[in-house]
């Protein structure tokens, strides 16, 4: 008989809104995407911020995309990032350009690691949380 005790899992960690992210999380949860786009100059950003990081314009409103885009750049994780993303492993980490001119980080989910290429056509997944919280994540586009 084993001494050992099974060791408790840690669960993974789910974003937090803030004042400012709010609208992207509440998007998300209804299966939208929007991101910030300065009023003052036009330019649309992402992460969310309450200053237009172009111009500092503090004159910035939310406005819906599609979600594709391309890969820019990836890496995939053979060892766990964290103890809580085992299970996902290998984690496909990503940088994904959206068609509207932002630039973010998400996972690929549902593809083989030999698939990804730079340039490859991704589009948005889902994942909704036990939580109520909705998290970005990409596929690949065929």
């Amino acid at each position: 008989m084993s001494d050992r005790t099974t060791p408790a899992i840690t669960p993974k960690p789910r974003p937090i809104p803030t004042p400012v992210s709010q609208p992207y999380w509440d998007a998300l949860s209804v299966e939208r995407i929007v991101i910030p786009r300065c009023d003052a100059c036009g330019e649309s950003f992402f992460y969310a911020r309450e200053r237009c990081p172009h111009c500092l314009s503090d004159e910035v409103s939310w406005f819906e995309v599609d979600g594709g885009g391309t890969l820019f750049t990836f890496t995939v994780a053979t060892v766990p990032t964290a103890p809580m993303f085992a299970d996902e492993v290998p984690q496909l980490i990503a940088m994904i350009d959206l068609d509207e001119g932002v630039r973010l980080t998400a996972t690929i989910v549902d593809a083989d690691p030999a698939d990804l290429r730079v340039g490859a056509r991704v589009a948005p997944v889902f994942d909704h949380g036990d939580d109520g919280r909705t998290v970005l994540r990409f596929r690949l586009d065929d």
